[in-house]
């Protein structure tokens, strides 16, 4: 009889294996202090993260060159960072950051990565906005607030823009020649809500291209064929919410997915196997909030006939009637549980967050961690109720402005928005 053989663990059980155990000897610690000293190491050390976020958007080091085609995103991690901290910038800098992403804007719509990298500045190359870059630099905008800001974006170029890169399967492509995803459907839609131009036309067929990209497991892929993923799944899911198509979903299994990516680490992890990630704290934490509201939605937003006549959805109403609607469904995720996660494993004490123990800050991180931190502490309220102590863990001085679940833009913002693009 031959002898067993001793199975040998895989680089990712190793890896996971190892993930816990850095995690169980924070919570081991913790639970070892005294009350008081626990309530201080649950703070959100509020003034370093402002700290830490402002220097980057004032000066860089030369190794975040290798960032240079996502420069709109550094605009948008640090502010919507600093806003759900309820701090902005100066003067000056808000109107440095106005003027350098007015370089970016491409005179046929759209955003690019950079100055340079619009078709304005080469215009002997391919049109070079990106649907990433132009809903970074949309969202840091309207994020900035006032006229400036928001009458800087050319609205009716980007309407065509945005029909350049709808593509016939209903997707739509992230940039001339490039890839056609679940990401760039999710851009196009979202930033064509907030304008106030989203129309039939860049609806059309969406529905059909996202359901394409719904798994076995539930989740939702970047394109038809691969593994579901959390960022992915909230881009699916908040686009067919946009388009008033959410109920075409396989829901029941889409939630089946979601609850099982909150892990024993208590934060979420982005795809089945795989490591708890902050980042994930928002991704797959603001997918569990629009299901929330959009569970009371299905029948109220279908065309309704009246005297035999039929009137069509304004797509554009779907946004600010959504987070309008009461949350009537109770968490599906553990929000202590996870801003227990983000405020002792993920927080840098010297300011920024970061994915989990081990790694290093970043800005990227950060703008997620926080945003999935104001999806915790809110997601047992809603537009008309008062915030329900309970959800806040550690001081109360941790809590967070809210934030428009559908764009990841602070509320009173997105408001402000609305308010102006329906006007001018």
């Amino acid at each position: 009889m031959e002898a067993s053989e001793v199975p040998v663990a895989t680089v990712t059980q190793r890896s996971q294996k190892s993930v816990e155990s850095q995690v169980g000897r924070i919570y081991e610690s913790f639970a070892e202090l005294p009350p008081d000293a626990q309530f201080r190491m649950l703070e959100l050390k509020r003034e370093n993260h402002i700290d830490y976020l402002k220097g980057g958007l004032r000066q860089l080091p030369s190794s975040f060159c290798v960032l240079d085609a996502l420069r709109p995103w550094v605009c948008f991690w640090n502010l919507h960072s600093l806003a759900l901290l309820g701090e902005s910038v100066d003067a000056q800098l808000q109107n440095n950051i106005i003027y350098f992403l007015s370089r970016c804007q491409d005179p046929n719509g759209g955003y690019g990565g950079g100055p340079g990298q619009a078709s304005i500045w080469s215009p002997h190359l391919p049109l070079m906005p990106h649907l990433a870059t132009t809903y970074a630099a949309v969202c840091s905008l309207v994020t900035l607030g006032g006229h400036k800001a928001l009458s800087s974006i050319n609205r009716s170029e980007m309407y065509m823009f945005l029909q350049q890169m709808k593509h016939p399967s209903g997707g739509f492509r992230i940039h001339d020649g490039g890839e056609i995803d679940v990401r760039a459907c999710y851009a196009a839609i979202s930033v064509a809500s907030i304008l106030n131009i989203l129309d039939d036309e860049l609806v059309q067929n969406v529905g059909n291209y996202i359901l394409s990209c719904q798994t076995y497991e539930g989740g939702i892929s970047a394109e038809p064929g691969t593994e579901a993923h959390g960022g992915y799944t909230f881009c699916g899911v908040a686009t067919m919410i946009m388009i008033n198509q959410v109920n075409q979903l396989d829901l029941p299994r889409l939630i089946d997915w979601l609850v099982f990516q909150q892990g024993k680490e208590c934060g979420f992890k982005g795809r089945t196997n795989k490591l708890v990630d902050c980042c994930y704290s928002f991704w797959q934490g603001g997918t569990f909030a629009l299901l929330q509201r959009a569970c009371s939605t299905f029948d109220q937003q279908l065309v309704i006939p009246v005297g035999g006549k039929s009137f069509e959805v304004n797509f554009n109403d779907i946004g600010y009637n959504f987070v309008k609607r009461r949350v009537e469904m109770e968490p599906l995720f553990d929000g202590l549980a996870l801003q227990l996660y983000l405020l002792l494993c993920s927080q840098e004490v010297n300011g920024g967050l970061k994915d989990k123990p081990g790694e290093s800050r970043d800005f990227y991180h950060t703008c997620y961690a926080l945003s999935g931190l104001s999806v915790s502490q809110h997601i047992w309220s809603d537009d008309e109720s008062l915030l329900m102590p309970r959800a806040v863990l550690g001081p109360y001085s941790n809590l967070l402005e809210p934030i428009h679940p559908l764009f990841n833009v602070v509320l009173e913002r997105y408001h402000e928005a609305r308010g102006f693009f329906t006007t001018f």
